[in-house]
């Protein structure tokens, strides 16, 4: 039972390193820390260099001109407390920046979309309770607030038809309410935990500027997808544990349409995420990991310039190490982001192909 558990540490690696590569979702919000034992904290961070490329594609110039890299490096931030209030209830508050876009073709690149660019920053506080009827079976759930900003920036001659030839929104923050509920079964024996758990989708109310002829002041509703995750964990072997998730993301749900532009600027399609990893106990203070990770996008590969992926693969590599009460660790994840044809409108204009990313991350815990 003591190698099965202390192989279990290895599975804290999975948020080692930015969940995505790109797109809306960067996170995956997971709520492993409730399984931590006794009181524990702890901090993370990650970065992400991101190689996003393609090629204009018309009909007038066969051979387009290079977009140059529209993909820009960015960084998430992490945070979780768990405490236990008695032997049945314990309770975790976890900060994590879930959604996000950085996204910028640079002027004097792509004829079609040079100019055009987007960002978005989220901040989100999680607040979760856990309630165990046994040293199996256990709910948990909670309430989500999170926050988020954002700028739009159309330009190029794809966007010919909008006046002046450049459109631009500035998305105020606005923050909003979710929840969160889960089951979860465990056989500590073996290290095994099974968790199932529902994010419920997040309706924000954005106050915008719009500058198009004039500028104004409008809004707009737009939500943040709901998801499910599935995690589990067991032990194979003495100091040897198998782990893996599924994540479904309604991706199709998110969308803003701007009351003086008229149109939507996010097109994204539902996901399914699949990890498969094994993690090994080396000795008393080492540990690791190797995980393979496939996302599976609905919908064709028709996508918006803002977001120019359409699926992705992944490989990513863990090391803990343990000393007393700290764990400090560390991990690196390189992506293959899947091809897709950068469509505002609906109107091919762009190939992206044989493009990836690579991130870092590290997160140090203490257990009190």
């Amino acid at each position: 039972m003591k190698n099965y558990l202390a192989t279990s540490a290895a599975c804290a690696l999975i948020s080692a390193s930015g969940a995505w590569a790109t797109g809306l979702d960067r996170t995956g919000q997971p709520i492993g820390i409730l399984f931590e034992e006794g009181t524990y904290v702890e901090f993370s961070a990650a970065t992400t260099s991101v190689d996003l490329s393609g090629n204009d594609r018309t009909s007038l110039n066969p051979f387009g001109s290079a977009s140059g890299d529209v993909g820009d490096r960015f960084n998430l931030f992490g945070a979780g407390f768990k405490t236990d209030i008695n032997e049945q209830l314990s309770f975790a508050l976890i900060f994590d920046q879930p959604w996000g876009v950085d996204v910028n073709y640079p002027v004097g690149g792509s004829a079609l979309l040079g100019g055009t660019r987007a960002t978005a920053d989220s901040n989100a506080l999680t607040a979760l309770l856990r309630y165990k009827f046994n040293e199996r079976f256990s709910i948990h759930g909670g309430l989500r607030y999170q926050e988020i900003d954002g700028e739009i920036n159309l330009q190029g001659a794809a966007y010919a038809s909008i006046p002046g030839g450049t459109y631009n929104v500035q998305i105020q923050q606005d923050g909003a309410f979710g929840w969160v509920a889960g089951v979860a079964y465990e056989i500590p024996e073996i290290a095994l935990r099974a968790a199932l758990t529902y994010n419920s989708e997040i309706t924000h109310d954005f106050a915008l500027i719009e500058s198009l002829s004039p500028t104004t002041t409008t809004s707009a509703e737009t939500k943040t997808p709901q998801s499910v995750n599935f995690d589990f964990q067991t032990g194979v072997a003495a100091n040897t544990l198998l782990f893996g998730g599924i994540r479904w993301s309604e991706g199709s749900v998110t969308e803003l349409t701007p009351t003086t532009l008229g149109s939507n600027l996010i097109d994204l399609d539902d996901s399914v995420t699949y990890t498969i990893g094994v993690g090994r106990k080396f000795n008393e203070t080492w540990s690791g990991s190797l995980a393979f990770i496939y996302s599976d996008v609905s919908g064709d590969d028709l996508v918006s310039p803002l977001a120019p992926t359409h699926g992705r693969e992944a490989i990513r590599l863990g090391v803990q190490y343990t000393k007393d009460k700290m764990k400090v660790s560390a991990g690196v994840r390189y992506t293959m982001l899947g091809d897709a044809v950068a469509s505002p409108g609906g109107n091919p204009v762009a190939n992206f192909s044989g493009n990836d990313a690579i991130s870092f991350g590290v997160k140090v815990g203490y257990n009190f």
